[in-house]
Order: C-alpha cells, then structure tokens, then sequence
C-alpha cells in the first residue's frame, strides 16, 4: 500500500507523475477547486469584516470522501496543486477538508513535470504560503461584492440574467471606447510623390519628404500638381548617401501573455483554446517511445528568464544544428511589477523537437508545441543583420529644392530568423527588402517616371482578443492567467461580438457600459482597477492584509451602490422604438436583448405580448431578385443571409438563402450553395477522418504495448 498521498488538479497531471514514481506514492486529483463560494447567496459576511461563507462544491461529495479517505490511509500527504495563487488557494482549501494543519509541511510545486523536478520538489516540501492564499482570497471575495450586487440593478433596468464583473466591465469599456472613437473619426487626406529612378538600368524608389531641407506635407491634389510641374524636367543629383548596418534581435521566451498574443495572430487560437491546449502539454502527453511527458513549462508565468539548464541545452542545440555562428547568449530583462516565481514558458526537453512528436499529438497540440519551442530556440539566437543605405536626391527648379529620400536594405545574415519571426497586430515593412544601387554624391540620377499617390488617414482598428489582451497587459488590468476567463465571458454574456476575428460590442454591451459608467465611475475606471491589481500584488508579497483592502474598497463602493438604488429606482432605460408597428394593438414596437441577440417586442406588455424577431440588413441587394437581404442567425450564434422574398417551402418565393454574405454583382444559385456546403462537409470530414484514425493508432499502439506486457509479466 502506498504510505505516501500526493493531490494534483488534474488526471492528465496526476497519470504523468505517477510514471516517475514509485509504489510508496499513490497520485490522485482534485478535479480543480473543491470549496468555493456558494452560487445562490452572496457568500461574503459583509457585517463580520467581510468573511467568506465558503461551501463544499455541490457534485464533488463522493471524491472528497474519496480524498479523505486516501489522506487517512497515507503517512504523509502532499498538495502538488499548480504553482500560482488559484493553485495556493485549491492547496489551503484541500488542506481544511482533509484536516491537515495551517503550518504543516505539505506543499510542493513543480514549474516543469520532468521527473528530475519531480523528485526534487518532493524533497523540497514547504508551508502553504497564506499570503498568495489571501491574495487570491481578496480577488475572489471582491469580484463577488462587485458582481453579486450590481448585477441586480441590471436585472430591473437592462435585462434579467445579466451580470457586471469587475474587471470584465473594463474590457468591455475599451472595446465600446474604441468603437465609439471608429465612429467618430473623420478621415484626412494626404498624398505622397514617388520618384521611380534608376542607374545603369537598375530602378529604384525615392519619396519626397522635404522642400529646401524642411520636411512638408501634402493635403491636397493641387499642392501635388504644382509640384509635379515643377519636378517634370529637373535633374535629380545625388547630395547624400549613408551606408550602415542593422540588427534585429530576437523575441524573448513566452510569457503567458505573449504566448496567447502570438498563438492567436499565427495560429487563429482564441485565448481559451491557447490556455487549454498549453494546459495539456505541461501536464503530459503521451509520447511514442518515451510515454507521458510534460512537454512545456508551466503556462501561466510573467517572466522571460530561462534557468542555466535550459540555456546550456538551448546552446548545444544550437550550434549543433545551425552552428556557431547563430548562437548568441542571452539574457531577457522581465518588466517591471512582472511576477517573476516560474520561468519564461519553454520546452522542458530541448531534444524533444516538434518533428520527433508531431504523431503523438493532436493538430493543436503540434502547433502550439511548434510555436512555443521554435520561439524558445531562436530567443538564443544570433541577431539578423542587414546591410543599409539611406540616399538625399535633390531636384532644383526656379530656386526651390525639393528633397527626395531612398532607403533600402538587403538580409546579410538571417540569425534567428532562420528558425522563427515574430508576428505584430501592426503591419510592418522595416524588415522588408528594399533595393537602392551604390550611389555616389553628385551624380545624376535618370529619372523613370514620377507618381503620386491619395491616401486618407485610418481610425485605430478594432481590438482582436491578441491585441486586448496586449492593453490588458499594458494597463495593468487582470493578469495573464485570467485574460482568457476574461475574453471569454464577454463574448458568453453577449457583450461582445466577434466579426472576422475583430471584437465588436454589441447594442447589449453598450447599454450595460453606459448604465456602469454613469453610476460606477470606480468600478468601470481604468488606473483603478489597475491599482486594485497592485494591492493584490502586495497582498502576495506580504505587504498588505487582504481584509484591509476590501474595507478600504468596500466604503466607497457602498455609497455609489446606494446612490445608484435610489436614483434607479423610479428610473426607466430608455428602449430603442423600432420603425415596425405591432398588428395587434398599433403601438410601435422596441428592441430587447434575449438569449440568441435582439428581438421586437410591443411596450403594451402585459396587456399585448406580441413578439417578432429582429431583423437586420445589410446594404447588398439579393443577387437572385434584388430584394433586401436580412441577416439571421441561429441558436448557436452563427449567422446567415436570406432574401426578404424568401418563404420555406415556397417554389413561387426568392431562393436566395446562403452562409456566405452575397457580394454586389457576384452570381448565386443553389447549386453553387450546394457546392460550397459539400465542399466544407468533407473538408471537416476530412479533418475528423485524421483524427478518427490517430486516435486507432494509438489505441492499437497501447494496446500492444499492453499485450507485450503481458506476456512479459
């Protein structure tokens, strides 16, 4: 019988461990939390300086009696739950239902499932550290303050059902902020003059940036056409040239956060899904020839320092593989007010390449891997270096100089880029290849031809959950490990929606935000709650008494929350009145939010209950008829276009009714639907087949490897 317990979260974490121990451990999982705040109260003694009333989780009675019954049976028993503060708080609760005590020597953690560390952090045991305990306590207890007593002011004046987060809230404040600025912008119009040049027949680009040295702008076709005319004929002389070299450095290890950013910019990942799938490589995989394996480090991390180990094996790799050259030792500086306990995320095994483990994971898993390794790799990397030159070409006409500027650069050396290049939510072309010829000062250059070009100023473009999370990060609100709860609550509650990977809010969305705004200025303002972060930060350092910051949050929330009440009370949102009247009573009816968006209702309930579905258009006429084409949506949310002329069932009726939004002059027939729907069907076939078949592999492999065994034994 094993005479040792350990308690992890997870059976994938729990099945990993156990192979590199022996028979004196027994190895179970928790399935996560099991005591919580209970889901049909408050949950907070408010009048007893804000003491939690926590519950066993409802469902989880028969395991806890199973982990009580583990715990009573072993010697010694250790809480392995993850290395953060949710992980402490999971610890500390385990330990209060098994009835180990407050200053028992119990705690283990691993920031890497290897069985050297393993075996090294058994060793190792310390106490449960209460201050990251009381740090995620004053986060737990807070949200549910701010949650459980705004959301009743939004149930009588939105829409029952509906709930205000505290840091949601001011996610979704910079997503309506930043559509009202779009809607806002008045675009501005700018031109630029290109000179197409060339020397000894080998052409290139120079732009106008100056007049007599001094930089200028131009506003308008006119000033453009002055200066063509002045330009068309002059003699375009070389005044300048400099040549120079430049390096580019290579990204640092992922943090948490810059793994969901990248993860979702290359790989198309929501943050939930990156999160998931991280989950599962640092917790095992079954590898063919090597069974379980933790694959990465652990996932939820602020710091970018890697241990000797990791860099040494980094450094063999390296020169190993692409040589000398390309290796460049290097040390990333992790950002100030960064947590920085675990180590930037990495492979736990640098001879584990993706290619050697690509059959014994899922798609995912493979990409993410790929990505994580391919970044770690090239963080040690030699600096890309390209060749540059910077050229002045002057034009002189009617004692006016007008300054033309030719910059390009050629890849030297590809360093790190050889292996991986980082994405950017802003395009860039400062990498890009660009060729200009060895000039020389005072020569002339032959003029090719001269353009010009209209542009219009852009509004900033609308946030994708990679750049969210990126201003997240920047403003110091929530912390990597809860941008993914954050995103995805959101998008749950219908506060948001996602249109091409872009997060747009919905008319729900900015109803809440303006009822937050005008009643809660602290609870929706941006630097408090990145100083509430702060204060929980302090709270784990040991700085600061989570008890106390609730009191100091709590007065004024109070007095805001009893202020909002009472001017609610008498108080209704106004409904937006659509132009559809109700053909039972007459009145003009308005817009409700229900579980699938918005739909029409007439103001006379209760007397009429009249109800019709919203209907939205889109600007492109049907391509069959040339009716309107509304948009529709089905129960799980994904929308499809159909013609206003169009009755199921109704050969006489417009056929038009597509998934894919009709395009102006663009040809449809059900046909071609039919077309485009098989297409998808065995491309996701396809895509099931794959996996339908890995999944017999490796069942067919284990149970060879179960046979073999067998016959061993």
């Amino acid at each position: 019988m094993a005479s040792k317990l350990i308690i992890v979260e997870s059976p994938a974490k729990a099945n990993t461990i156990k192979k590199f121990l022996g028979n004196d451990y027994k190895v179970v999982a928790s399935m996560g939390h099991i005591r919580d705040l209970p889901k049909s109260k408050l949950g907070v003694d408010i009048e007893h300086d804000f003491e939690p009333e926590y519950i066993n989780i409802r469902g989880k009675a028969s395991l806890i009696n199973s982990l009580k019954k583990d715990a009573k049976n072993a010697k010694v028993v250790y809480l392995a739950t993850d290395p953060d503060r949710e992980g402490e708080a999971i610890a500390f609760h385990l330990a209060y239902i098994l009835g180990i005590p407050q200053d028992s020597i119990c705690r283990v953690t691993f920031n890497e499932i290897t069985k050297e560390t393993v075996k090294k952090s058994i060793k190792e045991p310390r106490k449960i550290d209460m201050n990251l305990t009381d740090a995620q306590q004053a986060r737990r207890v807070l949200d549910r303050i701010v949650g459980y007593q705004i959301s009743p002011i939004l149930w009588k004046k939105v829409k029952r059902g509906l709930s205000a987060g505290r840091v949601q809230s001011v996610a979704v404040k910079l997503i309506v902020d930043r559509e009202d600025e779009i809607e806002k912008f008045i675009p501005e119009e700018y031109w630029n003059i290109f000179a197409k040049l060339s020397k000894e027949g080998e052409i290139f680009t120079a732009r106008l940036y100056g007049k007599d040295g001094k930089k200028i702008e131009l506003h308008n076709e006119k000033e453009v056409k002055d200066i063509l005319n002045k330009i068309e004929k002059g003699k375009y002389l070389v005044t300048d040239v400099k040549k120079g070299e430049k390096k580019r450095t290579p990204a640092p290890p992922f943090t948490t956060s810059t793994m969901q950013q990248e993860a979702s910019r290359k790989l198309g990942f929501p943050i939930r899904k990156t999160m998931n799938v991280a989950q599962g490589l640092y917790e095992g995989v079954n590898v063919s020839g090597r069974g379980t394996v933790g694959l990465i480090t652990y996932m939820r991390t602020d710091s970018t320092r890697i241990s000797e180990e990791a860099r040494e094996a980094a450094k063999k790799h390296i020169t190993a593989k692409y040589g000398n050259s390309y290796y460049e030792n290097r040390y990333y500086k992790t950002k100030s007010g960064a947590q920085d306990a675990h180590e930037g995320i990495r492979p736990t095994y640098v001879e584990i390449t993706p290619e050697e483990v690509k059959g014994s994971l899922t798609p995912d898993q493979y990409k993410l891997y790929s990505l994580i390794y391919n970044r770690f790799i090239a963080s040690q990397m030699s600096s890309a270096v390209y060749d540059t030159i910077t050229a002045n070409i002057d034009v002189n006409k009617e004692n006016e100089t007008f300054n033309f500027r030719a910059s390009g650069q050629k890849l030297k050396f590809k360093g790190f880029m050889t292996l991986y290049v980082e994405d950017r939510d802003e395009k860039s072309n400062e990498d890009d290849e660009a060729n200009v010829p060895d000039l020389i000062v005072g020569e002339e250059v032959k003029k090719e031809k001269i353009e010009s070009k209209q542009s219009f100023t852009e509004p900033p473009p609308r946030y994708t959950e990679a750049s969210l999370v990126k201003t997240l990060e920047e403003k110091g609100i929530g912390r990597p490990s809860t941008y993914a709860t954050i995103i995805s609550t959101i998008i749950d509650r219908r506060y948001i929606e996602k249109e091409q990977k872009q997060l747009v809010p919905t008319e729900l969305g900015r109803v809440v935000n303006k009822l937050l705004i005008e009643n809660f200025t602290d609870i929706i303002n941006v630097e408090f709650t990145a100083d509430i972060e702060n204060r929980f930060d302090e709270i784990a350092e040991g700085n600061e008494k989570w008890k106390e910051v609730i009191r100091e949050f709590y007065k004024p929330f109070k007095q805001e929350l009893d202020k909002a009440n009472k001017e609610l009370e008498h108080v209704e949102l106004q409904e937006e009145v659509s132009n559809v009247q109700c053909e039972k009573c007459g009145r003009m009816m308005v817009v409700k939010y229900g579980r699938y968006g918005k739909f029409l209702a007439c103001p006379g309930y209760p007397d009429c209950k009249n109800i019709k579905p919203y209907v939205e258009k889109i600007d492109v006429p049907c391509p069959v008829c040339g009716a309107e084409v509304y948009v529709r949506k089905t129960k799980r949310g994904k929308n499809y276009y159909v013609c206003s002329k169009y009755v199921k069932d109704n050969p006489n009726s417009c056929n038009f009714i597509s998934w894919n939004m009709p395009k102006v002059g663009e040809k449809w027939s059900p046909e071609m639907e039919q077309k485009q729907v098989k297409k998808t069907r065995r491309t996701r076939k396809k895509s099931s087949a794959k996996t339908k078949s890995k999944k017999t592999t490796k069942a067919k492999n284990t149970s060879s490897k179960t046979k073999t065994r067998t016959k061993k034994a």
